[in-house]
């Protein structure tokens, strides 16, 4: 009877940490693309990006897809260290059955608030923890997710701009250049952003603009 009883005990025990990992699997998943958009530097990249295309004035080229997936592999790249810190102070642990499961909330949201806040403004910071009524945090570690997560959507949104608009003033420039030579020439008909097109691709191909943009995505980081 003894033995009947530690086998459903070791059988309990194993079915109850089966469903715990099963559980922080769905949970991940379910959460997977808010943590992706909000918390990585996805949107900045993806932004970024979108600023060019849009200065390009290429309408659908490159297509959507391509654009995030290229977002999707950089935000991997630039994340990698913060995601294999997060595997091997909670995941690795948590699966070893090492450590429970709120300790490896802890432990995982660690890495994500040093990366977040080495790219969050302060002042966008201070207005979430004020707003909650928040104490001022004496660490990183301290300062809570449900305004950190915030204020860096904030920062990289504010930052993802300063980067697109540095990005279209050349693009401008060129468009008011053709403008006005056709202007100049009594030709008002003839839809400056079709002369101008041929020009600004041509420039960007030249100064290898995708190389040099995503060098500056990766820099800003």
């Amino acid at each position: 009877m003894n033995e009947f009883m530690e086998f459903f005990n070791s059988s309990s025990a194993d079915n109850v940490s089966t469903s715990v990992k099963l559980l922080l699997l769905f949970t991940v998943l379910s959460l997977a693309p808010s943590i992706l958009i909000l918390m990585t530097s996805f949107t900045r990249i993806m932004i970024v990006l979108s600023f060019v295309r849009t200065s390009l004035a290429t309408q659908q080229m490159p297509p959507n897809q391509v654009l995030i997936g290229l977002s999707l592999f950089l935000t991997f790249f630039i994340m990698a260290p913060t995601f294999q810190e997060v595997n091997d102070e909670a995941l690795t642990p948590l699966f070893n059955e090492e450590i429970n499961l709120e300790e490896a909330y802890d432990k995982a949201s660690i890495p994500f608030k040093e990366f977040m806040s080495k790219q969050t403004r302060q002042k966008d910071l201070e207005l979430f923890l004020e707003y909650s009524g928040a104490e001022r945090p004496e660490s990183v570690k301290d300062i809570p997710l449900t305004s950190l997560v915030p204020a860096f959507a904030l920062s990289e949104i504010k930052t993802a701009f300063q980067i697109g608009f540095m990005i279209f003033i050349p693009f401008l420039v060129i468009d008011m250049v053709v403008a006005s030579v056709l202007m100049s020439m009594g030709m008002m008909m003839l839809p400056p952003v079709m002369i101008s097109l041929p020009f600004k691709i041509l420039l960007f191909v030249l100064v290898d603009g995708w190389y040099l943009v995503i060098k500056s995505l990766l820099q800003s980081f």
